[in-house]
């Protein structure tokens, strides 16, 4: 993983001469902006910092065992009093992404930006952004070493959950020798790999895997058979009392057909507007596909919120995903 140590030594500046932060990920958190929050809030509470961890609405209920994962406020249930002036944004790979917490900043408000999506934008007064770290918390994992604070098995377990669910359970091509370096140093302070693995990867709600089964009785191949993809909508969810969370996962199952290139995941959120998420076997990049929709994310994991009908943004989506086959 390329660093660079200006952008360490801005960072460990702008984190030593403040104090009163905002700490935040992006809407609907996953394994790592959840981790990279609590790693943020633990990191500043080594420093003697005053802090707000916030998302715009709840964490995962399968993240709950994580190191006071109880302090990230939920906005949609616990507004803020103040505005803030500092901000700490994590794994946020556009400024759109932090959604509503971004009414909690000041007209004048400076943002620390860490992040490890290629398209990341640069929205901070300072970026630390490394587009070939697998994980926003393996840049977190390396700036606690650059600080020199001293690792705790709770963090240690943190910033492991954040690695295991961002490669995948270490699958995908962004486990790097360094990726598994930082997983073994992990485990010498007690982390619970096997068992991290099991609740994050293997376990599945009732509802999930209802939700799965609506899904894959709608999947989609194209005659080529290189393009595959599944609808969901507000029935299936209703009918099988499935939560946002319960998604996760599910665009991987078209994506691990053989043969096929791009798997996706049609979300309806409106009769107006769709969430697509992509995933590639390597030969797409999905990331500039989603990024042409006002979307972003990695080369084989990507997505966006896309303006249209279902039926429209398939169509478009679907069109683009073959052109660049």
């Amino acid at each position: 993983m390329q660093t660079n140590e200006r952008e360490f030594r801005q960072t460990t500046q702008f984190l030593t001469e403040h104090d009163d932060f905002l700490v935040v990920s992006h809407i609907q958190p996953d394994g790592d902006a959840v981790s990279s929050t609590l790693a943020v809030g633990w990191l500043l509470s080594c420093l003697g910092k005053n802090y707000v961890m916030v998302n715009e609405g709840p964490i995962p209920r399968r993240m709950s065992y994580l190191w006071h994962s109880e302090q990230i406020k939920d906005l949609s249930v616990d507004p803020l009093q103040h505005k803030y002036s500092h901000v700490i944004a994590v794994d946020c790979a556009d400024y759109a992404r932090i959604g509503k917490v971004r009414e909690c900043f000041a007209d004048n408000a400076q943002i620390l930006n860490i992040d490890h999506h290629p398209t990341n934008d640069k929205f901070g007064a300072v970026n630390l952004i490394v587009p070939d770290a697998a994980a926003t918390v393996e840049i977190l994992f390396d700036l606690i070493g650059h600080l020199e604070l001293e690792m705790t098995p709770d963090i240690a377990t943190a910033i492991y959950t954040g690695l295991l669910t961002d490669t995948g359970g270490f699958r995908y091509s962004s486990t790097t020798p360094k990726v598994m370096a930082t997983a073994s140093k992990l485990l010498e302070y007690g982390v619970d790999g096997p068992g991290l693995s099991e609740l994050l990867l293997e376990q599945m709600t009732l509802p999930q895997l209802r939700l799965l089964t609506r899904a894959l009785n709608r999947l989609v191949i194209t005659e080529d058979g290189k393009i595959s993809w599944v609808t969901i909508d507000d029935e299936d969810m209703l009918a099988t009392g499935a939560i946002h969370e319960d998604l996760e996962g599910i665009v991987n199952y078209p994506r691990n057909i053989q043969g096929v290139e791009v798997g996706l995941l049609f979300k309806v959120i409106n009769e107006n507007a769709v969430k697509a998420s992509m995933r590639s076997n390597g030969n797409v990049d999905v990331a500039s596909i989603a990024q042409s929709f006002g979307g972003g994310g990695h080369v084989r994991a990507a997505g966006a919120r896309i303006e249209g009908t279902l039926e429209d943004v398939v169509s478009r989506v679907v069109e683009q995903v073959k052109a660049k086959l």
